[in-house]
């Protein structure tokens, strides 16, 4: 078969159907609910934009005492040692694990700091024009919620550190305040990038063409 296929591509909505945020699949406008997972459907949420606000401003708020408050908390026969997660990866650069060191910062620094900066600029980007095309937007939520597992590695490796030094009254670690409120920040991030409806990147960019 021969010949070449043309004419202007149309949305989902445009085509009268309505996809399922929670398990992607594809479903007749009008209908209630996702026939595979019972999600409710809508083809846009026009109140996400408020709950990305809200849990990103209650992640940056447990962030900011998850840096300040000790992580871990090593008790000894004489001592008590406290670390703070930046304070615990120096200690470990010094020592000579760089790796380890590399990998908390990256986990418990880069990643959050990233991830809440990715979330505004994507929250940000819906209203107004963009140089940015909403696919390369699109990929860029795609990695937020991607990388978003992998924070928690942190507070893994003080539940374990916590589970497995227990040496009576010689050496003990305990978690700090910190781990409560940076897991609280981790969650309350995934829950703001959930929020998102990256729907609204292509109506914004299909509206921005129009208007062009």
């Amino acid at each position: 078969m021969t010949g070449a296929v043309t004419g202007a591509a149309i949305s989902a909505r445009d085509a009268g159907l309505v996809a399922c945020t929670r398990c992607t699949r594809v479903w007749p406008q009008g209908q209630a609910r996702c026939g595979r997972c019972g999600s409710r459907l809508r083809s846009r949420d026009l109140h996400s934009m408020q709950r990305v606000w809200a849990w990103w401003a209650a992640g940056l708020l447990a962030y900011v005492p998850a840096n300040l408050y000790p992580m871990l908390r090593t008790h000894t026969l004489f001592t008590t040692q406290e670390n703070t997660i930046v304070g615990g990866a120096v200690e470990l650069a010094a020592g000579g694990s760089l790796g380890v060191a590399a990998v908390i910062l990256i986990a418990s620094v880069a990643i959050p700091v990233g991830k809440f900066g990715a979330i505004a600029f994507l929250a940000i980007s819906i209203h107004g024009r963009q140089r940015h095309s909403g696919h390369r937007r699109h990929r860029l939520y795609e990695m937020v919620e991607f990388v978003g597992r992998w924070s928690m590695i942190d507070v893994f490796v003080v539940a374990i550190l916590s589970a497995l030094v227990q040496l009576g009254s010689l050496v003990s670690i305990r978690p700090g305040p910190a781990a409560v409120t940076f897991a609280l920040s981790v969650v309350f991030t995934m829950l703001s990038a959930q929020s998102f409806d990256s729907r609204l990147i292509f109506d914004q960019t299909g509206q921005e063409q129009d208007a062009a």
